[in-house]
C-alpha cells in the first residue's frame, strides 16, 4: 500500500473506530425483553443488551494477524464500553487450531458464546448437521440483516437443516471481512527487471522467468500448513478455466468433473513451475507465515495471499508492495478465488444467545465496517463507502472489480465434508513430485464423485 498504515497509526485508526462506535453502534432497541440463551421465535428477540443483565461472553476467533487482532480488540473494547453489564471472554487461536478444537468445544455442555465457524462443508455444514449451531433467520429479522447483507453474501453462510445443501436455507453466521487471493508483487524488484504487474499468463510466466534469470525468488510461498496449496493451485486454475466450470466444482455440484481438459493444463502448469524452479526452495517445508514474512523483507518477487494481509505486508513494506487481481488466462478474465472471511455463530449449546446476537450486531455493522478498513482489511459490505490509499486502495480497486465483474470463484474445498482432507494433501503430493497430474485429478475426481453421485 503506498499506505502509511504503520502499526502505530493502525492502532490510532482502530481507537478513532472505537470512539466512533461507542456513540454511533447500538442495536436496534425493542421494548422486548426477551431472556437470554434459548431458541428464538420471529419478533421475540430482544436487541438490547444492556437489559440482559450481567453476563460474560466467551468469544472463539481467529483473528491473530496484526491488523484482525487490532481490529476486534478495538470492536470488543467499544461493545464492552456500551454494554458494561457485558464482559468478553476472548479465546484467540490460529485457523488451524480453531479447526481441531472447535468441534469438541461446540459439542460439549461449556461452549462459547461466539465462534468463528468456517464455513465450507467440512465445518460449518458438518456442525449444522449435528445440530452445533444455532440457526440465525430470526435474529436476521430482529436486526435486519436480511436488508444489510446481500443475498450473495449471506449464501455463503446458509444450509439447509440437514447441512447437506450449502447456499440455501437458513443463515448460520455473518462475516465481518470479503477477502480474495491476489497476487501480491515487490514494486521495486518489479521495477528492476523492468517490468509493469502482469495482466495476462504469458505476462506472468515471462515475469517470474526474468526474476529467475536476475537470480531472485520468483514466486515466494510456503505450504506446510496445506490450505495455502489450495490458494496456490486455485490461483492457476483460475488461469486455465472459466467461472462457471470452478464454481460448479467448488459448490458441489452433480455433473461436473476434474477430468476436464483446463484441469490437466492447470495441473500441469503447477509441475511445470514446480520443475522450472519459479517457486521458493522447499516450500513443502515452509509455513504460511514464514512465507510472507520472507517476503515482505525482501526474498520474492511475487506472493499468492490473500487480502487479510494488508496490514502486515503494509507495515512491513510500506509503499514498496502492491496488488493485482490474477492475470487473465484462456478465458480473458482475472478469475479470482475469494468470498467471506470466516463467519461469526452461535453454538446451540450457548447459554447467552441473545447477548451473541447482540455482539455479532455490533461488529458487523456499518460503523464496524469503518474501523475493518481503519485496520487495514476489507470490509465485506460498503467498501465503496471507505477512504483508502496506498495498497489498501489497490486491495479495494480489485475487490471492486471483482464484485462488478463477476470474477469471485469459490475456495475449492467446499465441494464435499471431507474435501479439505483429500485436495491438501492431493495438491501437496502435486506440487512435492509425490504424484503427477493424473494421479492428482484422478485422486480428486474419485472424491467428488462419490460425493455427487455425478
Amino acid at each position: 500500500m503506498t499506505l502509511s498504515i504503520t502499526r502505530t497509526t493502525t492502532r490510532l485508526c482502530a481507537a478513532a473506530a472505537v470512539a466512533l462506535l461507542i456513540g454511533a453502534c447500538a442495536p436496534g432497541g425493542d421494548d422486548d425483553d426477551g431472556g437470554d440463551g434459548g431458541e428464538p421465535t420471529a419478533g421475540d428477540v430482544a436487541t438490547d443488551p444492556s437489559e440482559l443483565g450481567d453476563i460474560t461472553l466467551t468469544v472463539w476467533d481467529q483473528e491473530v494477524r496484526e491488523g484482525q487482532t487490532e481490529q476486534i480488540e478495538a470492536l470488543n473494547t467499544a461493545f464492552q464500553e456500551a454494554y458494561p453489564n457485558i464482559t468478553i471472554e476472548r479465546v484467540s487461536r490460529s485457523t488451524d487450531d480453531l479447526r481441531t478444537t472447535l468441534r469438541l468445544a461446540l459439542s460439549g455442555d461449556d461452549a462459547p458464546d461466539v465462534v468463528q465457524a468456517n464455513n465450507g462443508r467440512p465445518e460449518m455444514g458438518q456442525y449444522v448437521a449435528a445440530g452445533l449451531l444455532t440457526p440465525l433467520d430470526d435474529y436476521a429479522e430482529g436486526y435486519g440483516w436480511f436488508d444489510r447483507f446481500p443475498e450473495s453474501v449471506r449464501a455463503l453462510a446458509s444450509y439447509s437443516e440437514d447441512g447437506a445443501n450449502f447456499g440455501e436455507g437458513e443463515l448460520y453466521g455473518l462475516p465481518q471481512m470479503g477477502e480474495i487471493v491476489g497476487l501480491y508483487y515487490n514494486k521495486t524488484k518489479l521495477a528492476a527487471l523492468g517490468l509493469e504487474p502482469p495482466q495476462t499468463t504469458e505476462d506472468f510466466e515471462a515475469a517470474v522467468q526474468a526474476a529467475q534469470a536476475a537470480g531472485e525468488v520468483p514466486i515466494q510461498f510456503g505450504n506446510s500448513e496445506p490450505w495455502a496449496g489450495i490458494h496456490e493451485f486455485g490461483f492457476v486454475q483460475n488461469q486455465f478455466s472459466d467461472a462457471e466450470t470452478i464454481r460448479n466444482l467448488g459448490f458441489g455440484r452433480p455433473g461436473s468433473s476434474w477430468m476436464s481438459d483446463d484441469n490437466v493444463a492447470a495441473a500441469d502448469a503447477v509441475r511445470s513451475w514446480v520443475d522450472s524452479g519459479y517457486f521458493v526452495d522447499g516450500f513443502n517445508g515452509i509455513t504460511y507465515d514464514s512465507a510472507w514474512q520472507a517476503f515482505a523483507q525482501g526474498t520474492g518477487v511475487f506472493f499468492v495471499g490473500g487480502t487479510w494481509l494488508i496490514a502486515d505486508l503494509t507495515s512491513a513494506m510500506g509503499d514498496e508492495v502492491g496488488f493485482v487481481l490474477p492475470p487473465a488466462g484462456a478465458s480473458g478474465e482475472h478469475l479470482v478465488t475469494g468470498g467471506i472471511s470466516i463467519p461469526w455463530a452461535i453454538p446451540a449449546n450457548s447459554d447467552a444467545k441473545e447477548a451473541a446476537a447482540a455482539y455479532i450486531d455490533f461488529i458487523t455493522s456499518s460503523d464496524a465496517m469503518t474501523a475493518v478498513t481503519e485496520a487495514g482489511n476489507v470490509p465485506v459490505i460498503e467498501a465503496d463507502q471507505q477512504s483508502t490509499t496506498g495498497l489498501q486502495s489497490e486491495v479495494f480497486a480489485a475487490w471492486a472489480q471483482a464484485g462488478q465483474d463477476d470474477l469471485i470463484v469459490p475456495y475449492l474445498d467446499y465441494a464435499t465434508e471431507t474435501f479439505y482432507d483429500t485436495i491438501t494433501v492431493a495438491v501437496q503430493n502435486l506440487m512435492g513430485g509425490q504424484s503427477d497430474t493424473t494421479q492428482f485429478l484422478e485422486t480428486l475426481e474419485a472424491e467428488y464423485t462419490a460425493a455427487t453421485g455425478s
